[in-house]
């Protein structure tokens, strides 16, 4: 049975999409959540709410515990992860307030556990494709449906934060191949892989990060008046996927089989 879990920031603390809402206190051998889960139904389809940040984004990108989050939505049955994610454009053509759907990501984070396996069990996660392919094909498809301005593909490069980037490093960035710059999807990326959870996400350009001279440098006031301006599209994209998705077999649920030595 398919059950949708999504994961978002702003804008997403309020579920007005849902019906039957209630909240879900869970603990983990990883420690706590951002926040108590938001579960409800949209139509028909059980969907359960990660705030990212907490409640009134209080939590730092660094701070997260990633590990918690997964790991609670695999315990609730969450089959399918719809990430939401603010993030500054590396490419003229990424204008603030276009949608992206990145097939690649660059991880330039320092500090964060990236596995749930420690101690004497290794797991090396094959993680050349680290989005699931058939989820991002359903948003993209009801992107164009719904005649809302994408970007089909595309790299993501994660920095630790919570400071925004110098100018060199934007520039070097847009060198390495990336296309969008944020500080959320690794490693929430590579633990839904481990736990078996098909995941995509749809990235709100905000802002043109530092790189882009003829533009002010990116502040949290440039990426929350983007993010209000857009969410409700990111909203309609949410609901009017639901539908179409499947609990069909998926690489992204056994890869942890040949993953484990």
């Amino acid at each position: 049975m398919v059950k949708i879990g999504m994961i978002g920031g702003s804008g997403f603390d309020d579920p007005d999409f849902l019906t039957d809402v209630r909240s879900i206190k869970k603990g983990t051998p990883f420690g706590s959540l951002s926040a108590d889960l938001i579960v409800g139904k949209a139509g028909e389809i059980e969907t359960v709410i990660m705030l990212r940040h907490g409640k009134g984004h209080r939590i730092m990108p660094s701070a997260i515990n990633y590990r918690a989050n997964i790991w609670a939505m695999k315990e609730v049955g969450v089959t399918h992860i719809i990430a939401t994610s603010a993030c500054g454009s590396l490419r003229e053509e990424i204008e603030p307030g276009h949608l992206v759907f990145p097939d690649q990501f660059i991880d330039w984070t320092r500090t964060r556990k990236s596995t749930f396996h420690e101690g004497d069990q290794v797991v090396h996660m094959a993680m050349a494709d680290p989005f699931c392919e058939r989820l991002r094909s359903i948003l993209i498809e009801t992107c164009i449906t719904e005649g809302i301005i994408h970007h089909p593909r595309g790299t993501v490069v994660t920095i630790e934060g919570p400071r925004f980037s110098t100018r060199a490093e934007s520039r070097m960035f847009r060198m390495l191949g990336g296309d969008i710059i944020n500080m959320s999807t690794v490693p929430e990326a590579v633990l839904a892989r481990e736990a078996g959870i098909c995941y995509a996400v749809a990235a709100m350009s905000t802002d043109y990060d530092t790189w882009h001279d003829s533009e002010a440098p990116v502040t949290w006031e440039m990426i929350a008046e983007t993010m209000n301006n857009n969410v409700e599209n990111v909203k309609k994209i949410f609901f009017r996927s639901l539908s179409k998705i499947t609990y069909e077999q998926c690489d992204c649920r056994k890869a942890i089989e040949s993953a484990t030595v």
